[in-house]
């Protein structure tokens, strides 16, 4: 017992606030190099590299696309084997190394073609070998993100150690909290990089923008390392997808046999589901019933050791695992279109920023990817409103100390891009109107006579909308997760913006292959003066809108997950979920006294 007290106050001084320094640090490094890095990186590409305007587009969208969908990965080796802890460290370490690539690549002539000469159209492309070591070098930093991005988030969440049963009552605002601060410190590091670096890359030279990114990370990492006496790790669940494979194949192996009218007869153990389980199992549900026969018990599950056999006999706790995986999928898929509908802000945003008058006071310019601030600022701002002044107000009328729910919160996100978008196409046709008026439509290198302050709007109002969506996306998934894959969820958001940037790159092929056949003629042209650009917008902006309808359908019938709280020896049985907003309604089985947590309504 004595032991065991001392165990307990052992760990009560793991974790917590003190841990955030170190967590975070890494994240907001990683951001600001990443950051430091897209926000120009199209200049860079056509300025240094000569590379075309779609090349150039469509590299940094591949680009990004590659660097989300690494983390999936990431996430699978942290959850089956490695730990988060380690997962991120190696990754950063990775990351590092690309990070110097490209600055190397900057800084030494022999890594990028020559000048254009002066007063000449033509320019020589980079070769295929400096191409080459430019690909590898952001290969590496794609890998390695693949080792940070779906552990941090789950980590830093970890050490505040939200599961405990005696944190209920408060457990959900500090996770709220944690989700919040995790995003405003992201948005502090893009603001940093967007100003700094930006403004270096554009006045100094790219080998020292390049340079202070990988510095800051390589402190990062440092500072990261330190904290390891601090941390609360968690030990790793087993692979979570070979657990998911073992459900699907003992179900399709007893496919024939019937389904039991009382699912209470369905397999379960407790010792097997120990580690996976410490916050509690998953209570059975009424979904995908044919994945119940898996835990259908017959002689022949059992070894003679009396063990069961995982690829014939799963328990109720896996089955649902994979449950709540399915039922998570089409509101995870709504991120897919958000980051399609978005790629063009660092894209063909920064293009049309570059031909408009940017001047803010004398001869000072302000750089064109520097207009990706309004949007930091606006989010960190709403962020800020939200936590402090909305939340509370909210928490009132709905008695959640969220205040609004996830899928509430996405919801508002999703009706403000829109305005985004809308502002985008008609700022567009302005520009493009005025270039025309004034002869300058075969003349895209002529700054157009009207205020960039234009674009400010729809950066402003795309700041708002991520405060709400891509943080109320994030809740989702960490909350509805199955708690051994709360990082492989987490690396969910990432594959969504992988899948939302590969979006892009297919949805402007896909444009300049359609249009350039039009009487119009292309879209999407390198003199975007002769392009139509705002047509561009106005599809991206009917795009949002089907997505905004279609998550109205798959919130509207989403089901949350029932959890049964660790250490209660009775069941409970959830009757209905969240539809709508309203509370738990809760039936204890006859006689049951155990108390029941469900997943978004702490009580």
């Amino acid at each position: 017992m004595a032991g065991e007290g001392r165990e307990d106050e052992k760990k009560k001084k793991l974790g917590g606030l003190k841990t955030m320094p170190f967590i975070l640090a890494n994240e907001v490094c990683d951001r600001f190099a990443t950051a430091g890095f897209n926000a120009n990186m199209v200049q860079y590409l056509q300025n240094e590299l000569h590379l075309p305007l779609i090349q150039a587009t469509n590299t940094l969208n591949n680009f990004g696309g590659t660097a989300s969908l690494t983390p999936i990965i990431g996430a699978l080796i942290a959850d089956s084997f490695a730990g988060r802890f380690w997962t991120i460290a190696v990754g950063s370490m990775i990351y590092q190394l690309g990070m110097l690539g490209i600055t190397i690549s900057a800084i030494l002539p022999g890594l990028r073609p020559p000048p254009c000469p002066s007063q000449s159209p033509s320019c020589q492309q980079a070769s295929a070998c400096q191409l080459s070591f430019f690909y590898i070098s952001l290969f590496l930093t794609a890998l390695g993100s693949g080792g940070i991005r779906p552990c941090v988030v789950a980590f830093g969440a970890d050490q505040f150690d939200l599961d405990r049963r005696h944190q209920r009552a408060v457990g959900s605002a500090q996770q709220w909290n944690f989700f919040n601060l995790y995003f405003f410190s992201m948005g502090v590091a893009l603001l940093m990089a967007l100003t700094v670096v930006v403004y270096i890359q554009d006045n100094v030279g790219w080998g020292l923008g390049f340079g202070i990114p990988t510095i800051v990370m390589f402190v990062s990492v440092i500072a990261f390392i330190i904290g390891y006496p601090l941390y609360i790790r968690r030990k790793p669940g087993g692979s979570p997808l070979t657990r998911l494979a073992q459900v699907v194949v003992a179900a399709v192996r007893k496919r024939k046999l019937a389904l039991p009218d009382d699912s209470s007869v369905l397999y379960q153990n407790k010792e097997m589901d120990a580690d996976i389980s410490v916050a509690g199992r998953l209570l059975h549900t009424e979904h995908f019933t044919f994945l119940d026969r898996a835990a259908i018990r017959t002689d022949s599950d059992i070894s003679a050791a009396g063990l069961p056999r995982p690829w014939r006999l799963s328990t109720v706790h896996r089955i649902e695992e994979l449950k709540s995986i399915l039922r998570m999928l089409p509101i995870w898929s709504v991120g897919i279109l958000i980051i399609t509908a978005s790629s063009h802000n660092h894209t063909f945003t920064i293009i049309q920023a570059k031909s408009m008058d940017r001047h803010l006071a004398g001869n000072f310019q302000i750089p064109a990817a520097t207009l990706s601030i309004f949007s930091i600022v606006s989010m960190l701002l709403t962020l800020a409103i939200y936590d402090r002044l909305l939340t509370p107000l909210v928490r009132r009328l709905t008695r959640r100390p969220a205040g609004l729910s996830y899928l509430q919160r996405m919801a508002v996100g999703l009706a403000i891009f829109l305005l985004s978008n809308f502002s985008a196409a008609l700022v567009e046709r302005r520009r493009r109107s005025i270039a025309v008026t004034h002869g300058l439509a075969d003349h895209p290198s002529a700054t157009v006579p009207i205020s960039v302050f234009w674009l400010v709007p729809q950066y402003a109002i795309h700041g708002i909308a991520e405060a709400f969506t891509s943080v109320g996306h994030m809740e989702f998934l960490y909350d509805q997760s199955p708690e051994s894959m709360r990082s492989t969820a987490t690396a969910l958001f990432w594959l969504a913006v992988s899948v939302g940037n590969y979006g892009g790159t297919l949805l402007v092929i896909l444009v300049s292959d359609f249009t350039k056949r039009s009487k119009q003629g292309n879209w999407l042209q390198n003199n975007i003066n002769k392009g139509r650009l705002d047509y561009y917008y106005w599809l991206v902006a009917s795009l949002q809108v089907f997505n905004f309808g279609y998550f109205l359908v798959c919130a509207r019938f989403y089901t949350f997950k029932p959890l049964e709280i660790a250490g209660d020896e009775n069941m409970g049985k959830v009757v209905d979920g969240e539809n709508g907003g309203g509370g738990c309604d809760v039936e204890l089985a006859a006689g049951a006294t155990g108390n029941l947590y469900y997943a978004n309504q702490k009580e």
